[in-house]
């Protein structure tokens, strides 16, 4: 059994097909399928299912082998990256940020943390949450950035900033002047709904904990929509809070943002990876500067998973 049998393997959970696989890693389908064979040889069990008309399958002993594997291979590459280190860090992180936030996050991790980790090669990658949690399970990602909201169990979370709901309101609104706003003087308002997982049914919820329903005018798939239509005066939006955001549309008008009183949705982004990967060098110290340049109270410590089995493991508590 060698790296590269191990190398080759656990990248098959990527690809519908073994052709698929055998393109991308630069491999013949049959040297590919070889190796698979010599693996499953030396395990003594059947790692995949092959059939032409219906893909590329792993079996349950195949998709821990992968998993297993993957890991294998990380810490090969640390190792390598590690000799003849001294306090220099060096070689590539690949981050997953989610796309409502991406646009005030990205800019400062991209142009901050190279500037202290010269060595270090940043890899961005954005997108919804089931896009992101899909990469961190086929190992495409060393730890995403996302809201701390209906995760899966097993992952590991480190804090990044603290978050919560705020009213987005035209200057003219009747609130606009007002400290904080109450959701109920809102109800009746015509609402332009960011509509995207998870926030649809934090907002929902919000409403309904209150006895309340709010009036949809539309939904928009685009925070900066939501900003726009706002801007326009055409209704009010609740989006969660973000660091370095403007008070203005994207067409340059001005928007009102107002916090709730009472609050509601309170939450975290967090950096969250697989509990059964180990966080690279250069994974946690992006983590503990993206918690340095967007947190208000510095880095903070890793945060143990969660299982299914075991509720009371330590975690803590998107739009």
């Amino acid at each position: 059994m060698s790296l590269r049998q191990l190398e080759l393997f656990a990248a098959l959970p990527n690809f519908p097909t073994l052709s698929a696989a055998a393109a991308h890693l630069h491999i013949s389908e049959s040297a590919l399928s070889q190796a698979v064979s010599s693996l499953e040889s030396a395990v003594g069990e059947q790692l995949c299912v092959r059939r032409k008309a219906r893909g590329l399958t792993l079996t349950p002993t195949g998709q821990d082998f992968a998993r297993r594997a993957r890991q294998i291979v990380a810490d090969t590459h640390e190792l390598v990256l590690s000799a003849g280190r001294e306090q220099e860090l060096r070689g590539p992180v690949r981050l997953g940020c989610y796309s409502s936030f991406a646009a005030n996050v990205v800019p400062e991790l991209l142009e901050g943390f190279p500037q202290r980790h010269p060595g270090v090669s940043i890899g961005i990658t954005v997108g919804t949450n089931e896009e992101l949690l899909s990469d961190l399970e086929a190992g495409r990602l060393d730890v995403a950035l996302v809201y701390d909201v209906s995760l899966p169990t097993g992952c590991r979370r480190r804090r990044i900033y603290a978050t919560e709901l705020e009213a987005h309101l035209p200057p003219g609104h009747p609130l606009a002047a007002a400290e904080t706003v109450d959701l109920a003087d809102l109800a009746d308002e015509p609402y332009i709904q960011y509509d995207a997982t998870p926030g649809v049914r934090n907002v929902a919820d919000a409403f309904t904990a209150r006895g309340l329903e709010p009036r949809i005018e539309a939904r928009v798939s685009q925070i900066g929509l939501v900003e726009a239509l706002v801007g326009r005066g055409l209704g009010y939006g609740l989006l969660m809070s973000r660091p370095h955001a403007l008070p203005m549309s994207i067409e340059g008008r001005p928007v009102v943002i107002r916090p709730l009183d009472p609050p509601v949705t309170v939450t975290h982004v967090v950096g969250i990876w697989p509990a059964d990967m180990k966080l690279t060098p250069r994974a946690s110290a992006l983590l503990d500067f993206a918690a340095e340049r967007l947190g208000e109270h510095g880095p903070t410590d890793a945060i143990p998973a969660r299982t299914a089995s075991d509720d009371t493991a330590a975690a803590v508590p998107e739009h």
